[in-house]
């Protein structure tokens, strides 16, 4: 039953949030080729970053669970000194930009699901990563979803997957159609904004971020590029494809059967599940506590262990 709770029904398909402690030989061989991974290194990893946390006065590890943890070190590679370097500096994040993700509740964020903007494809691609399609085009209103919405529920979305041993040790996909985008779309973003968004995906987020394919944009999309490309890191921008309408493009990168029709693949779906979504996100209230519970502490309030 409580498996049944975290599929989201997507028509013939069926997206599942994976609650699986076990992580199959498939995905632990990728971990020990990828990531160094090992029973063994993994204990020992874990210690070490427990034990950093625990000899600093602003962090208690509370909300900190060995699974959560297990993401920084993932996508560190386990370097127990790189993991920590990236948790502090979400904690700091978190204190800087309470805007965009402090006090995360799906529940109370409905709106930008509703609105079909992002969809989780129900399929992992060929290499096992998460596949993300944001529809920033013309299919998304301003008016309707703010700039600040479309942030908040990527990072619920993202927080779940966090949850998957699967989507920490292969990381994610992100396909961005920006089909009609409009001219008044251009003038949501700064660069104040661009640092942000992308501090969060390079420096933060414990996630590997695997590739970001850019569909349908039209010739105006240069401009929202250009705010964007000075905050732009050497991994991230090898990682960047333009594809505009060329779905074979697309395709040499992702295999048809894990892509929608309408971007050249064979999985006959319409991105109208968002709802089905957020209902299913609405029954992680216990995971978003832990999330709004992590924060830096005042030294003078730390509880004494």
């Amino acid at each position: 039953m409580e498996d049944e709770l975290r599929v989201v029904e997507m028509g013939e398909y069926k997206l599942r949030f994976e609650n699986d402690a076990e992580i199959s030989e498939v995905f632990a061989e990728k971990a020990r080729n990828e990531l160094r991974e090992t029973p063994e290194l993994r204990e020992e990893a874990l210690r070490q970053l427990i034990d950093m946390i625990d000899s600093r006065d602003d962090m208690c590890r509370t909300y900190l669970t060995d699974e959560y943890l297990l993401g920084f070190l993932r996508v560190c590679k386990f370097y127990h000194e790189s993991a920590f370097k990236r948790l502090h500096t979400s904690l700091i994040f978190k204190e800087k930009y309470p805007k965009y993700c402090g006090n995360l509740r799906p529940l109370e964020e409905k709106n930008v699901f509703t609105s079909n903007v992002f969809t989780v494809l129900p399929s992992r691609d060929q290499h096992g990563r998460r596949i993300l399609l944001i529809e920033a085009g013309s299919k998304w209103n301003p008016k309707a979803v703010s700039l600040v919405e479309l942030v908040r529920g990527v990072m619920m979305v993202v927080e779940a997957a966090l949850l998957e041993p699967h989507t920490q040790i292969c990381g994610a996909t992100i396909v961005i159609d920006m089909i009609g985008l409009p001219i008044s779309h251009v003038w949501q973003f700064s660069p104040g904004f661009a640092k942000m968004l992308l501090d969060w995906v390079q420096e933060v987020v414990p996630c590997r971020v695997k590739a970001v394919h850019i569909v349908n944009q039209p010739y105006i999309f240069n401009m929202v590029f250009n705010i964007f490309k000075p905050f732009i890191g050497e991994k991230l921008r090898n990682r960047i494809f333009f594809h505009g309408t060329d779905h074979a493009s697309l395709t040499a990168h992702i295999e048809p059967k894990f892509l929608p029709t309408q971007y050249g693949g064979e999985m006959n779906l319409q991105t109208i599940y968002g709802e089905n979504l957020h209902k299913v996100l609405g029954r992680y209230d216990d995971r978003f506590e832990e999330v709004n519970s992590r924060q830096l502490l005042d030294v003078k309030t730390k509880s004494k262990k």
